[in-house]
């Protein structure tokens, strides 16, 4: 049975947890810990070691107190964890923060506990959660008898929190940037208390990250919070908090950063090893906090839809589908398609391209075409520099833009839904003109590990007229740009960047019978180089001679058919006219 002491300054999370381990029958005493002016630092030497001592404490659950700046007070931590230490403590549990994966561009979503972060990505803020950590492991790392257990829950609001959070989601303005609308996980107090009292039941140890299943997007959770968005750019945002923070009026300006790009992180290791599960979504502690904070909430300021995890919007793609991508499609590239029954109506798969113009308009016009014709929503992996900028981050994500890697692969292969991908990666699509239709390297072979690794077939497609758009005739190498952008260079084309408007080329796209290699090869070929090889230049192959044949009939850049035959009706027609 355990014994177990709470130290938190947070008097309704305290008095939560404590409830919530009284009630847990591996528990037979639960007590908070007394809070001095000073932080619980200041009573170490007196009530707070002989509340230890008076219990037989062998638990304590510790949250540090933040600093004026909304950073862990790494000193009172540092002496909690000396005394706790020397008085013998059988586990530690230590609520720490999902700060600690401050988002940024390169941020994949919904990051797993072993997701090192590298310099560049670590802010103020995350370097202090990240130090409060390594200072827990100092003294009950693996020489320690003491079983530590750090826990780190996603943003939880709640009401009288100091906390940006609790903050944001009480004021009647929203300070934002603009052109960011990123998804975001809400945790439920219960939920957090919920888990401590599973990691003290099963005496668990290592790193978890606490987050609902699913998330809600900013400009939702502020509708929801009744706030008014105000959005101003970055270097009004730094202009005014200089003025500000003396009188403590206002956060850091990189607690900002975790309401610009998407900041998600993944509890199936909590799921996973101590079968526990969230019983609020983010809707839903988001609303209990503001009945909590308000006492009411308005009922059509509740958001019905759910919400995508990496923030797809099928409205917003519907709406540009009426508008923008239809004219895009029938009237200015005039798109024709073969082959489009090659692409499944259900299941997974993985849809294997060549990217060229160095705008991705090639992947929109993909995603339109799938949509509208077979009802379907392929997800793109696409670079980071795509998210970088305001706007152009909505507009990718809303898309279904998610970013490469292979975390990101196997959460759309999983739940059987159709992947895309460019295997030459960013430089393919910035090669100059003159090489637009040779194949450049295809990087490491990865989509073919994906497919492999999740047993989907890989369907092979071929655009021709997208390098016509913004040919690239030259280039600069740039260090500010390639820095701030991640481009390789900065392009020249014949409009940009003096007249950033794509030439009216004509497009041919043409999709290719599937290679069913989940059928020839088990999962674990994924891990045989040379199998990944061989599957690689199959397509490789496949893939050239289609771009040879498709050329050698191209009469125009600008005019003219090169199939056969033109498309026929029922490749044309929508799947909700074939289902009526």
């Amino acid at each position: 049975m355990a014994r177990v002491v709470v130290i938190d300054e947070r008097d309704r999370i305290a008095e939560m947890l404590v409830k919530r381990l009284e009630e847990t029958p591996c528990v037979e005493v639960c007590q908070r810990a007394p809070q001095g002016e000073d932080g619980f630092g200041g009573l170490l030497s007196d009530s707070y070691i002989g509340l230890l001592r008076d219990l037989y404490a062998d638990t304590v659950v510790y949250s540090p107190p933040l600093s004026r700046s909304m950073t862990p007070d790494l000193t009172d931590a540092e002496t909690v964890f000396q005394h706790c230490s020397r008085t013998g403590i059988r586990q530690f549990v230590l609520l720490s923060s999902a700060a600690i994966h401050i988002p940024s561009s390169n941020h994949p979503g919904h990051v797993s506990e072993s997701r090192l972060l590298s310099r560049q990505e670590k802010g103020m803020l995350a370097n202090y959660w990240a130090e409060l950590e390594s200072l827990a492991v100092l003294y009950f790392g693996d020489r320690s008898e003491t079983r530590l257990a750090i826990l780190r829950p996603a943003a939880m609001p709640f009401p009288g929190g100091a906390d940006y959070f609790s903050r944001l989601f009480t004021r009647r303005v929203a300070v934002v940037f603009p052109g960011y609308d990123p998804s975001l996980q809400v945790l439920s107090p219960e939920d957090l208390a919920s888990a401590v009292a599973r990691v003290v039941e099963c005496g668990a140890e290592g790193v978890y990250n606490v987050a609902p299943d699913n998330v809600i997007t900013l400009r939702a959770a502020l509708r929801l919070a009744e706030a008014k968005r105000l959005p101003l750019a970055r270097v009004a945002q730094c202009m005014a908090r200089a003025v500000l923070a003396p009188f403590r009026l206002a956060h850091p300006i990189d607690q900002l950063e975790y309401i610009r790009y998407s900041w998600t992180v993944s509890n199936r290791k909590l799921k996973r090893e101590l079968e526990w599960t969230p019983r609020r979504s983010s809707v839903e502690a988001l609303r209990d906090f503001r009945v909590a904070e308000k006492g009411y909430v308005r009922s059509h300021n509740l958001p019905s839809l759910e919400f995508d995890d990496y923030g797809m919007d099928r409205q917003y793609i519907a709406a540009f589908g009426r508008t923008l991508f239809k004219f895009l499609h029938d009237r200015y590239w005039r798109v024709e398609v073969k082959g489009l029954n090659h692409v499944p109506r259900e299941g997974r798969a993985v849809l294997v391209g060549v990217h060229r113009g160095f705008m991705p308009w090639d992947a929109v016009m993909t995603l339109y075409l799938i949509a509208r014709n077979l009802g379907r929503y392929p997800r793109f992996l696409i670079h980071p520099g795509l998210i970088k900028f305001p706007f152009l981050f909505n507009f990718h994500t809303k898309l279904g833009g998610i970013i490469a890697c292979q975390e990101n692969a196997d959460y759309v292969l999983e739940r059987d839904e159709m992947l895309a991908i460019y295997p030459e990666g960013i430089r393919g699509a910035f090669s100059l003109y003159r090489d637009a239709y040779r194949l450049g390297k295809f990087g490491r072979d990865e989509y073919v590990k994906m497919a492999l690794r999740n047993r989907a077939p890989i369907i092979p497609f071929v655009t021709i007229g997208s390098a016509e758009t913004f040919p690239i005739i030259g280039k600069l190498n740039w260090n500010w740009w390639k820095r701030h952008t991640e481009w390789p260079f900065f392009p020249l084309t014949l409009t940009w960047p003096l007249v950033p408007v794509p030439l009216p080329s004509k497009w041919h796209t043409q999709f290719l019978p599937p290679i069913h290699i989940e059928h020839r090869y088990p999962p674990e070929a994924a891990d045989d180089a040379a199998t990944v090889r061989v599957i690689s230049r199959e397509i490789r192959g496949r893939l050239e001679e289609t771009i040879a044949e498709m050329r050698s009939r191209r009469k125009s850049i600008f005019f003219g058919s090169i199939f056969e035959e033109k498309p026929g009706y029922e490749e044309q027609m929508s799947y909700k006219e074939r289902m009526n």
